[in-house]
């Protein structure tokens, strides 16, 4: 059994899902890895992870504007607001979406459908340098 731990950097531009797949993909090639797991964590506690339609750019869009109807930002609304009026709620989108994805690993590609993708979903109103870690375990 081998491992392989490697990250990949994501520079943001504000909330938005940005496709990290091809970047995993990278990552996987260099592993040497064949078959096995890969699993994406992403260290911050106001972004996240999603593997989702990846050919209707109005999907990403909906999911976003989903997202602020149930989350609204506020500064009235939430207790937590030391870094502005989307700090809290950018937690709170982040728990309810994903912060670790499994993918498994066939003859060195991942096991996506043919229209999923792998994004970093960024919750914060500015830029970020955001890392996403990744850990490759298999033959």
């Amino acid at each position: 059994m081998r491992q392989y731990f490697s990250s990949v950097s994501v520079s943001t531009r504000g909330p938005a899902p940005y496709p990290i797949t091809r970047d995993v993909e990278r990552v996987v090639e260099k592993s040497g890895v064949l078959d096995g797991l890969v699993t994406c964590v992403i260290r911050h506690t106001s972004a996240s992870l999603l593997i989702q339609e990846n050919a209707d750019p109005d999907v990403l869009r909906d999911l976003s504007d989903f997202l602020a109807r149930v989350v609204p930002r506020g500064s009235d609304l939430y207790r937590h607001n030391a870094e502005g009026p989307d700090d809290m709620p950018s937690h709170i989108r982040c728990m309810l979406t994903q912060t670790t994805l499994g993918i498994p690993l066939r003859r060195r590609h991942l096991l996506l459908g043919r229209w999923q993708g792998i994004y970093l979903f960024e919750h914060r109103d500015r830029p970020h340098e955001r890392e996403v870690a990744i850990h490759i375990i298999g033959e």
